[in-house]
């Protein structure tokens, strides 16, 4: 069968252009999706292919699911998470070395042959998100016809799932030392509401926690928020 030519415009400045984007997000205030699907649009564009899509792995579940793409094909964008190992793309992320498929419908570890019939899907190239040797998702590229990659292509794409890889870890880590920052003052003001509670009605340490923790339940608020209204009525108190 002929080798197809893929719609690409992988010319060198293009190539440079689409790394480039992917960069400036490094330093963007964009959210993680919007920075995710900036990635698979471009990679897209790029490569000319039929669908891109990137998947992480879920720190929590052990599994790598769809984050991104620019697929319109829904069922494609709902495809369930994958274990690790499982299919191409969880192999690819548990050897962290890429996959090249000629021909996904007739690929025994391809496991949605459905899909790929529907949509027209034939060639897979994914490679892995890395950081620091550590595997964090894959980068997918399907053409619609059978493709032989070659090697330029695949180290456009690796180009484009290393900058990737650095875009998403310093992103999560931002997002989670946010997370613990605001965990942290959330207990001190619990501490302290507990504090009251403990003075003011003479609750054990362990009752003052479930009365704050009832009440916020009760009333949908977070610990929080209940704790900060007990400093501020105690606080008014105190000043009447």
């Amino acid at each position: 069968m002929a080798k197809e030519a893929p719609k690409t415009k992988s010319s060198v400045s293009e190539q440079i252009e689409a790394l480039s984007k992917i960069s400036k997000a490094i330093t963007s205030d964009l959210y993680l999706e919007d920075i995710l699907k900036l990635i698979v649009t471009v990679t897209a564009e790029v490569m000319g292919s039929k669908i891109c899509s990137l998947m992480l792995i879920d720190g929590k579940t052990g599994e790598i699911a769809i984050r991104a793409t620019q697929s319109i094909c829904e069922e494609y964008n709902r495809k369930p998470p994958l274990k690790i190992g499982e299919g191409i793309s969880g192999k690819v992320a548990k050897e962290n070395r890429p996959a090249v498929i000629y021909d996904v419908t007739n690929e025994k570890e391809y496991k949605y042959k459905d899909i790929a019939n529907k949509e027209g899907l034939k060639s897979l190239l994914c490679v892995p998100l890395a950081v620091g040797g550590k595997v964090i998702g894959v980068i997918n590229l399907y053409t619609t016809k059978p493709h032989r990659f070659t090697k330029n292509e695949i180290n456009i794409l690796t180009a484009v799932a290393n900058q990737a890889a650095i875009v998403i870890d310093r992103t999560q880590l931002m997002v989670e030392s946010k997370v613990v920052k605001e965990e942290l003052e959330a207990r001190k003001y619990i501490e302290r509401a507990k504090g009251v509670l403990m003075r003011e009605e003479g609750l054990s340490e362990d009752g003052a926690f479930r009365k704050i923790q009832k009440f916020a339940m009760d009333n949908r608020k977070s610990m929080r928020d209940v704790a900060e209204a007990i400093l501020m009525a105690n606080d008014m108190k105190k000043r009447t």
